[in-house]
């Protein structure tokens, strides 16, 4: 149940930013302040960058209490996602 919870939780994220990233656009489109609407690129960015983190520590946390056998192969994977999303 865990895992469902953890992928709603992402794939509501992601819909926040998606509907945060039609804002920009329509920003852009009425030619807004840059300030402005570099501001809410920022918002978008940090909220998907979020989404990423919560679904590496998702598949963590899936990994661990699958017994805690967890591979240094596995280990390397989630750490290069980790890594790839700073």
């Amino acid at each position: 149940m865990a895992a469902r919870t953890d992928r709603t939780a992402v794939v509501n994220r992601v819909k926040r930013a998606q509907g945060q990233l039609a804002g920009v656009l329509r920003m852009i489109e009425e030619e807004r302040d840059l300030a402005s609407v570099i501001t809410q690129i920022k918002a978008v960015s940090s909220a998907l960058d979020r989404a990423g983190f919560a679904m590496v520590a998702a598949e963590w946390r899936t990994s661990v209490d699958d017994g805690g056998d967890v591979t240094p192969e596995k280990l390397d994977s989630l750490e290069k996602l980790f890594l790839a999303l700073s």
